[in-house]
């Protein structure tokens, strides 16, 4: 039977992250599973529980948003080895990656997905030695993401509209250099992503093509233009039709350059990561994941 240490978010969902877990928790237990919780202080020291855990054998669950999801990816791919696992719990305000591998949402099908659903195998992404299973961007959605970070107290959903038209508004234009295998381009655009889901933003297909195990970074470059164009990208991007816009250009490649001609920041999957310039490679097959089949 499946072990498992818990990394708990306690900000994550408004500080409700425990309280969804505790019922997962019992269910395990009561299974015969042995569960042990620790409650992460911070990227760094997610990270660190998620690699103690998964080199003892535990299958580590993140229970939080996309965020935690990103840091105990990291830990259990450090980890190394054929048998490092991670779970996931949705318990933030996104939770875009859950959705996009199909995990339920209550406790008693969470549990018995953790008991019982078979490892899924997927790719990361490499972001100047960050791990990250779901995206990266620089541009508009980078700033929307500072915005939404520093106002957690509004509801969810209300708060990832808001923050993509108030970016916008105070969007300056701006020269991207954009290197995919090797092969470099300067472009004004208004943000750059680099997919390995696609999925961000509570509910937004931003790059409907990206697939989690395909070896594959999918790049999607937005290029500059009047800003009342964005309300119909917003509006499109819910369901994936703006890719079919003029200033959208899709690509593919394994190793991919961002650098920009002034501050902005770098954000993968919900948070700041780093500094620019940055380089992304895709990791295949690299992480291990509890998920239906």
């Amino acid at each position: 039977m499946r072990a498992f240490t818990a990394v708990v978010n306690p900000i994550s969902g408004g500080g409700r992250a425990s309280t969804f877990w505790e019922p997962v928790a019992l269910r395990l237990r009561a299974a015969g599973a042995a569960v042990a919780t620790e409650a992460t202080r911070g990227r760094e020291h997610a990270v660190e529980i998620a690699t103690r855990a998964a080199a003892r054998g535990d299958v580590v669950v993140a229970v939080g948003g996309d965020g935690l999801v990103r840091d105990v990816a990291g830990g259990v791919v450090a980890a190394g080895g054929t048998a490092a696992t991670m779970g996931i719990v949705p318990a933030g305000r996104g939770n875009d990656f859950a959705a996009t591998l199909g995990l339920p949402t209550d406790p008693a099908a969470l549990s018995a997905m953790l008991l019982d659903a078979p490892v899924r195998t997927l790719d990361v992404m490499d972001v100047n030695g960050v791990i990250a299973p779901g995206n990266v961007y620089v541009g508009v959605d980078s700033v929307a993401t500072q915005i939404i970070n520093t106002n957690r107290w509004m509801p969810a959903l209300l708060l990832y509209r808001l923050a993509g038209v108030l970016a916008i508004s105070r969007w300056r234009p701006c020269t991207f250099t954009v290197v995919t295998d090797g092969v470099s381009r300067t472009v004004a655009a208004r943000s750059v992503v680099v997919a390995n889901s696609g999925a961000y933003g509570h509910g937004l297909r931003i790059v409907p093509p990206a697939v989690l195990d395909d070896g594959l970074l999918h790049v999607m470059v937005v290029g500059d233009g009047p800003k009342r164009d964005v309300v119909g990208y917003l509006a499109q991007s819910r369901k994936g039709t703006h890719v079919h816009r003029p200033e959208v250009e899709l690509s593919t490649a394994q190793v991919v350059t961002i650098d920009v001609d002034r501050p902005l920041p770098l954000c993968a999957d919900g948070d700041e990561v780093g500094l620019l310039p940055a380089t992304i490679r895709i990791r295949k097959a690299a992480l291990r994941v509890i998920a239906p089949g």
